[in-house]
């Protein structure tokens, strides 16, 4: 336990010296606040750039306040996953390759320990900035417009909150597994990208799936997606967190067996 609390700590300064604490949950909030404003302003700003005639008027019904907040998420699903795969993709291959792994390696070392205090940490990282970020969006959607239900506010995030801990797992074994940060970024992306396609235009045919939680967080918010079928993809959305998180731990002790030859 006590290499677990030193792996943790080192972990966390370097989140704290490479600012991703500050930097990353800024971009998440700064992303909550501008949907809704842009929405509210979105009138004024179409009559600003439109170029109508004199005396045309631009009425555009009130968007619904979920409706925003499943917009926030949208964002999230392309420039949020950017951000975490950028930021962690060289979690463990950019050690590799500057040779602090090497440096740890030749150690006793669990590997257990070393995996798990970057997902902790990364997996803290994301979570504090989702959240923020959805806060920041409930709170200028409220003000803006209307109330959300703040219950069905917090299953909402609670269930996006699973999607983002998948990512953070993804981007992770793929730092473990690849040479590099690059191909890591790369393999976490596609992998994403791909399934996220597959799901699109066959997922109609199922609706257990880890790629239906983004999906039934946004149900959250209307009436709520078919209990049966959430939880069982929440189930097994952390039982691949899981599975994703032993493969990331057997590939760097696989990787420090090469390093010792």
């Amino acid at each position: 336990m006590t290499q677990f609390n030193v792996l943790l700590k080192k972990e966390w300064r370097e989140n704290f010296r490479n600012y991703k604490v500050f930097w990353i949950p800024i971009v998440f909030i700064l992303f909550g606040i501008i949907e809704p404003v842009t929405n509210y302003f979105m009138p004024q700003i179409l009559d600003s750039v439109g170029n109508l005639p004199d005396g045309a008027v631009i009425e555009i019904p009130p968007p619904e306040p979920e409706e925003i907040l499943v917009a926030v998420m949208g964002q999230y699903q392309l420039i949020g996953i950017l951000v975490l795969v950028l930021a962690y993709m060289g979690s463990v291959a950019g050690e590799r390759k500057n040779g602090t792994a090497t440096l740890l390696y030749v150690r006793p070392l669990s590997y257990r320990s070393y995996f798990l205090s970057k997902w902790i940490l990364a997996s803290a990282v994301g979570m504090l900035s989702v959240w923020s970020g959805l806060l920041a969006a409930y709170y200028y959607t409220f003000l803006l417009f209307e109330r959300v239900d703040f219950t069905k506010f917090l299953k909402f995030g609670a269930t996006y909150s699973l999607w983002i801990l998948l990512i953070v797992s993804l981007v992770l074994l793929m730092s473990a597994v690849l040479p590099n940060a690059g191909l890591a970024a790369a393999g976490s992306l596609l992998l994403i990208f791909v399934f996220q396609l597959i799901d699109g235009l066959l997922g109609t045919y199922w609706t257990v799936s880890p790629l239906k939680i983004p999906g039934y967080a946004a149900q959250w918010l209307l009436d709520g997606p078919k209990p049966e079928d959430f939880w069982w993809t929440a189930g097994i959305g952390i039982l691949l967190i899981f599975a994703m998180i032993l493969a990331g731990i057997r590939s760097s002790k696989a990787n420090a067996s090469k390093t010792k030859v």
